[in-house]
């Protein structure tokens, strides 16, 4: 057993499961979709309540990302992203092609050009574990949209120290999102967050 160096560690005695015994656990039964659980760095931790401001978010930010996207692209909604050693289930992702395109596996960085998670409670996680687990990854873009103080922290350049550049737009800011060659927006961080 070897300790651990993660936000997440509380006992140096914590055994990591890896992702490939995670997925068998989820084949076999043993983890249902009622268990409300996700792989964050080897580790079974529980996923946080949504409360109704952060469904409100989600699926604002959704909408207008869906809307805005050019074909081969498509826009994922609490759906599990797999990395090296974590498994988490981001707000939204948007994702390189359909659906049916990730039939036998989960989306890897490779695919996923912006990951985003939506914080009020969750924000400490949102910020520090799962921030470092998308930028170990490779994940080009992470959006962090803070619903307590109504800003959007866009982080780029994910690297293994995490991510090397972080900037915050206000409510009153718009933000772009580049896929491949083509850049889509603007964006009001407004639009993204229920009214006050």
């Amino acid at each position: 057993m070897a300790a651990l160096s993660s936000p997440l560690a509380i006992d140096e005695r914590v055994w990591r499961l890896p992702v490939d015994r995670y997925h068998a656990m989820i084949r076999s039964g043993a983890l249902s979709p009622e268990d409300s659980v996700e792989l964050l760095e080897g580790i079974l931790v529980e996923k946080m309540s949504k409360n109704p401001a952060h469904r409100v978010a989600t699926r604002k930010m959704g909408d207008a990302l869906r809307a805005a996207l050019p074909f081969g692209w498509s826009v994922d909604e609490r759906a599990p992203v797999t990395t090296a050693d974590s498994e988490p289930e981001p707000d939204l992702t948007v994702v390189r092609g359909a659906t049916d395109d990730y039939r036998d596996r989960h989306p890897h960085a490779v695919d996923v050009p912006l990951v985003v998670e939506v914080a009020d409670s969750s924000l400490r996680r949102d910020r520090e574990i799962k921030q470092g687990i998308y930028a170990r990854a490779g994940f080009t873009c992470y959006w962090l949209l803070d619903l307590n103080a109504r800003a959007l922290e866009v982080y780029r350049e994910p690297g293994a120290q995490g991510y090397a550049s972080k900037r915050v737009y206000a409510e009153e800011s718009s933000v772009t999102l580049s896929l491949a060659a083509e850049t889509v927006g603007p964006f009001p961080v407004s639009a993204f967050l229920p009214r006050p």
